[in-house]
Order: structure tokens, then sequence, then C-alpha cells
């Protein structure tokens, strides 16, 4: 089959960037963002090429990991050596690296409480990946980078609140804020950020070009192609490790600079950007289902599924594919796709969004998949997509639907009191007894399904009124009334 060459569709930036979850949920506005400036100076602003999101959360802990006793240990040290011995790295390298690092470890001993916390958690990852033998000449500067980033902040910065974005005024990369773990680059939010200078028009495109230019020289070298990595603990995750979703992010800007600037080499790094999408995890991204192939978001996790970040790599691997006429990434689409038609249809409840298996969507997420749903719309017409995407649309503004499944209770003992809720919302609840009077009212968050509240026992025979109400998280209001029995 022919490519056809062809404009992509400028989607909205907030539609570009996701959340580990990484991820960053987009929402309409620009992002608020911590940047420091010369001197540590700090100021609180807002980048409007960066779509606001929902921070991600936080890592899970992870136990700490007893280096084996077999063979001496490797060391940030011993690996840096051993590169500059084999000339895998120059001299001077070898000397900028090493001032770096000890430079780190004279400000971790002068610091205290969090700030000391944060810049060990940074310096305990870059240990743990030089134990593994993972200290490669092409991850050293992004891991120094790091670094050096995190010695300036917790040295002259503020302290941050967990999902913080942070940029220095002298790059345009994005940082987050991850508790426990330091500031580390951000590299769906900054490829979305790209994304956003590409949809902001043509006077901003230079900046766009910028952002790659300092993004492109931190890819590594894994699955046979280029992938930008992170670094940190994250869900259970071990660094380094990777994600369909920003690699697809990254895939879709690479494209948008050749669509802004008619160079070719962006294409050829996008190209060298797919075989990750080629591999199984923990290295590369690709699922093999029956249907075709599932990019996942997390490689440690590849049993996850989790919908707005395989859709968005779909998007991206589409839009390189029909503007560069490339076969591989048509192919890689083309399974992609087949197992996403065939999986959206479960990610619909009836009344909103999943975003993954039986875990429903944030009213952020919501809108987000929307989003990619109606973009797969237009550049596929596949039904699955156009039609969900309507029914997503429609559950913004569809009030939650509320059933009382409890019909009858015991006298003096406790009560479960089921109900049935179509939709995650607050739930309210009022027990009116037989002579009118209130006798227990309560309010819970609960997710679709069948739920229950612990009712204190009824003391009188009778019939009693039960009141319910709930709010969906896009604010749309319902209640209901009913009646149980005390025989």
């Amino acid at each position: 089959m022919g490519f056809i060459h062809r404009q992509i569709p400028r989607a909205g930036a907030a539609a570009l960037v996701a959340a580990l979850a990484l991820i960053l949920p987009a929402a309409a506005g620009a992002a608020p963002v911590l940047r420091m400036g010369p001197g540590g100076h700090v100021v609180a602003t807002q980048d409007p090429y960066l779509p606001a999101g929902e921070p991600t959360p936080s890592p899970t802990p992870t136990a700490s990991v007893t280096a084996a006793r077999k063979k001496p240990q490797k060391t940030v040290v011993s690996e840096l050596g051993r590169l500059r011995n084999s000339g895998a790295i120059t001299p001077a390298q070898y000397s900028s690296y090493s001032a770096s690092f000890n430079a780190a470890l004279a400000s971790e001993k002068r610091l205290r409480g969090t700030r000391a916390t944060e810049l060990q958690a940074v310096i305990n990852n870059l240990h743990n990946i030089a134990a593994a033998g993972k200290l490669t000449p092409g991850r050293l500067p992004v891991l120094f980078q790091t670094l050096d980033r995190n010695r300036e902040w917790w040295t002259t910065g503020p302290l941050l609140s967990a999902g913080q974005y942070v940029e220095f005024t002298d790059s345009q990369l994005v940082w987050e804020y991850y508790a426990g773990q330091g500031i580390e680059l951000q590299v769906l939010a900054t490829f979305g950020k790209a994304d956003g200078l590409y949809t902001a028009g043509a006077d901003d495109y230079p900046q766009l070009e910028a952002v790659l230019s300092q993004m492109i020289p931190l890819a590594v070298n894994r699955a046979g192609g280029l992938v930008w990595e992170y670094y940190f603990q994250f869900g259970g995750g071990k660094p380094p490790w990777t994600s369909a979703m920003s690699q697809g992010t990254g895939i879709e800007a690479l494209t948008r600079a050749y669509l802004a600037s008619h160079d070719a080499n962006y294409l050829q790094l996008a190209h060298q950007a797919l075989p990750v999408f080629t591999a199984p995890p923990p290295v590369g991204v690709r699922v093999p289902t029956s249907a075709g192939a599932r990019y996942v978001q997390y490689t440690f996790t590849p049993g996850t599924s989790i919908l707005n970040a395989f859709l968005q790599s779909l998007i991206g691997l589409y839009d390189y594919a029909h503007t560069a006429n490339d076969p591989l990434a048509l192919q890689l689409f083309t399974a992609g796709n087949a197992e996403a038609m065939a999986e959206v249809p479960q990610f619909d409840t009836g009344a909103w969004s999943l975003y993954q298996p039986g875990v429903e969507d944030t009213l952020s997420y919501h809108e987000l998949v929307t989003g990619f749903l109606q973009q797969l719309c237009q550049r596929t017409q596949a039904p699955v997509y156009c039609v969900t995407a309507e029914h997503f649309t429609t559950y913004l503004t569809t009030p939650p639907v509320l059933q009382l499944v409890t019909q009858h209770a015991a006298k003096n003992k406790p009560v479960t009191l089921r109900f049935s809720l179509s939709k995650y919302s607050r739930v309210g609840i009022v027990v009116v007894g037989p002579g009118g009077n209130t006798l227990f009212s309560t309010s819970a968050n609960f997710g679709y399904g069948t739920r229950s509240f612990a009712v204190p026992s009824l003391k009188h025979k009778g019939t009693y009124t039960i009141r319910l109400s709930a709010t969906d998280l896009n604010g749309n209001f319902s209640r209901i009334a009913g009646t149980i029995q005390v025989p």
C-alpha cells in the first residue's frame, strides 16, 4: 500500500501530554512552573506552551538493594574510570563528570532534611545504575545533567510540592519533582511542550527547534535505536526505563519539527526512534497480542494496559508514518491500531471511561483520552474511535445513575446499605426514621458498581426513607429516594 503525504491535523497541545504516571494528563491552559535563574533566583510563573496537567503520583517506595559481594562492586567512580581507560570517554569528559559527582557529594554532606534526602536519592539512583553496569557513555549527559540540576536546586531553590514542574532560565527542558526522587527530566512533558510550540504557530517554531536541540542529545541507544529514558524509581520500576507514550510523543514532536522547518534530519531521527516499538519489555514496549500488538506505558510493567498512553503512542506513529512514507512506522501503527480497536470498547463503562481495566479515569484523564480518540477518529475514520469519543463526550454532561439495592434490614443490627452507581461520584446518604427524624447522614467517594454505606442499627420497626445523592467528577448531580423495611 502506498503512502499519502498529508498535513498532520494540529490538535490542541492539551491533548498531547499525559501523566508516570507517568504521567501528565493534560488540561486546558498553561502549566504553573517554578523557574530558576542565575544565582538561584526562583520565580513562580507559567509556561504557555506546556499543557497544564495533573501531577503524576509519587513513586512507590522500593526496598533497598544489597550489593552482591561475589565480585567487586561497581561504583560511579570506578565506572567513570573504566570508560576513560577504555577510550569510551575522553579525559576531559572524565574530569568534568568526576567534578560534577564530587560537587554533588560535597553538597549533600552540607544539606539537611528534605534537601539532603532529595539530592541523596539522585546520587543513589546514579550509583545503582553504575552498580548494574548500565552507566554507558550515552547515558552520561542526561544523568549528570540531572545530578547538576538537583545540586543547583537543592542548594539554592525552595522546597517543592510533589508533582511541581521546574524549569531553568538557561534551558528549554521541563523537570518534575518526584517526592523522594528529586527533580527528574520529564521526557513526556518536554516533548509535549515542543508539540505545544508547533500548535502555537510559525512565530514559535524557532523555540520548538530549540527544545529539540536540547532533547535530541539526551537520547540513548536502546533496543537498537534512539530512546529517551527515565532515571528514577517509579511505581516499583527501577531505572533506566522508558514508555511508549513518551517515545510516541517524541516521534510526533520530531515529525512536527520537520513540518515546521522542512529539515529532513528530524524525520531521520524519528525513524531511529522506532525500534523500541519492535522489542518486548523490559527493553522495548511491544507486547504481541492476537490482534496485533499493544505498546505499553511502562517497560517494567508489561501487563499494565493504560488506554490513553497506548492511543497517544499510535498517534505519534501514524503522523510520522504518513509524513515520512515510512513502511516500518506504518507496520507498527497497523499492528497497534488493530489491538486498540479491539480494546477500546472494554474501556467504556457506559457512563465513564476507564484508565486501565477496572479503574475509572479522573476528569482530566477522561478529557485526555476523549481527545486522543477524536484525533484517531479524524485520522483513520474507524467507527470504534468515533463512536467511543462521542460516548465519552456525552458522559461529561450525563448525571450519575443511582439505584437503592437494599430493601430490608434487621432490627437492632448494623445495616450494610447497598446501592448501585454508574460512575465515580461523591455520594451522600440520609436515613429518615418512621417518625420523620433524620437518624443518619454522611457522604463518601465511590467508584462505579455496587457499593455500600455502613449504617448504624435501626431500633424501631417500620418504613425508613433512604435519600441518596451523587455528584460526579464534572459536577453533574442526581438524587433518588427509596425505602427499606424493618420488620
